[in-house]
């Protein structure tokens, strides 16, 4: 027992050493599973299947580690009409998790639930099962762990990019990266900062996206979150420069969301290559605060849940429908004008999930206090999920989308 104790040490060591290495990592997707996450993913999040040459031929590389057997192709043929977003979770034991924790270098303190005292693993073996379809087996911490399993050592590495709010992941022998973008309103706001950006006052410029966008381009797929608006209740739109927060309106998040949704769908309209690039825009996950939605006490929250909510059609307080509404609406515009972005919609398959989060189960970043280390509930994170978890079937189904373009 000592030996393995001294062995689970030494990996956890090894973790902490390459989350220095690579920017800091927890502050970049802090929001996000947050992804996605985030990516997060729970912050706005961009993943990219890149060319690295953009000289050479566009590789289809990153489909070799999920490309179905020729004979079971027909499995993605058979999903055509069925709602994947739709179906109930599944214990699953077998097939789950796809990865171990300490596999995974790259799982931040925030997420790492296993490493920080959780004790029991059954919310990591649950499969989602759409109604009337099979989900062919298979956000950006998720994706990279689930990929980094199958590639060598030597052969993948993850790194900042310098002079820009991205960490990006490659898979060197597939020239194949996935990256991970800061911008957490989409559009320039006083959170872009990829360290120092909590506020509770949000202060955005609405109409200035290129800022961020020049950084999307020539790639083959690209990922949206919008989580942190629909966790905004009022934010301040900048009228004048960046520098001058004075002038500025006061906007709920449904009217500033409709805002950042018209600029960004403007934006994608004309500056991507939509034949090259597949583009999908991921809703918001669940939170699970106030046990009372699923009979528990009222002063309880997800803290020591260990299993899902069987209710169906369950929904949380904290979703807002209006600001779904919002999304699909921009969608359906795009679609209209010939512009196909497909919506992951994962708001309802993680109602059900209030066993899937950290709660006190994480790196902290500052020491507890005596009041919150006497009541456990109140420093519970029941917005983040641990990983594995939940986030990897929202790649399950992202990626289930993608080869269904390749099948």
């Amino acid at each position: 027992m000592r030996l393995l104790e001294r062995e689970r040490e030494r990996e956890m060591r090894k973790k902490k050493q390459l989350g220095k290495y690579v920017w800091d990592v927890k502050h970049m997707v802090e929001s996000i599973f947050i992804m996605f996450l985030i990516m997060g993913a729970l912050a706005t999040i961009a993943y990219y299947y890149v060319n690295i040459d953009h000289d050479q031929p566009h590789p289809a590389a990153v489909f070799k580690f999920y490309t179905p057997n020729p004979n079971t192709t027909s499995a993605y043929e058979s999903l055509d009409g069925c709602d994947l977003f739709s179906g109930k979770w599944v214990h699953d034991n077998h097939s789950y998790p796809l990865y171990k924790d300490l596999d995974c270098p790259y799982i931040f303190g925030d997420f790492a639930c296993g490493q920080y005292g959780r004790m029991d693993s059954n919310y990591q073996q649950w499969r989602w099962q759409p109604h009337g379809c099979t989900l062919p087996r298979n956000q950006w911490v998720s994706m990279v762990c689930m990929l980094q399993t199958v590639i060598p050592l030597g052969r993948k590495k993850m790194q900042k990019v310098p002079n820009v709010s991205m960490l990006t992941f490659k898979a060197l022998e597939y020239n194949v990266s996935i990256d991970f973008y800061w911008a957490p309103l989409l559009v320039e706001s006083n959170g872009d900062h990829p360290t120092k950006h909590k506020t509770n006052d949000r202060i955005v410029r609405i109409k200035s996206i290129e800022h961020h966008a020049k950084n999307w381009v020539n790639v083959d797929v690209l990922v949206f979150n919008s989580y942190l608006w629909w966790r905004t209740p009022a934010l301040k739109i900048l009228n004048g420069s960046s520098e001058d927060s004075k002038q500025y309106n006061i906007v709920d998040n449904h009217r500033g969301y409709r805002m950042v949704m018209k600029t960004w769908s403007d934006w994608l309209y004309t500056h991507i290559n939509h034949t090259r690039t597949q583009s999908y825009f991921i809703s918001m996950t669940a939170t699970h605060h106030r046990g009372v939605e699923w009979g528990s006490k009222s002063d309880e929250n997800c803290l020591n849940e260990t299993e899902p909510i069987t209710k169906d059609d369950f929904w949380e307080s904290g979703s807002d429908l209006k600001m779904f509404k919002i999304l699909e609406s921009s969608l359906n515009k795009l679609k209209a004008k010939g512009v196909k972005v497909q919506l992951i919609n994962i708001t309802q398959l993680t109602q059900y999930r209030k066993d899937a989060h950290p709660s006190i189960y994480r790196l902290h970043y500052s020491p507890l206090t005596n009041t919150q280390l006497s009541n456990p509930s109140s420093y519970a994170d029941c917005t983040h999920w641990c990983l594995p978890g939940v986030p990897d079937v929202w790649n399950e189904l992202l990626l289930t989308y993608i080869l269904r373009k390749h099948k």
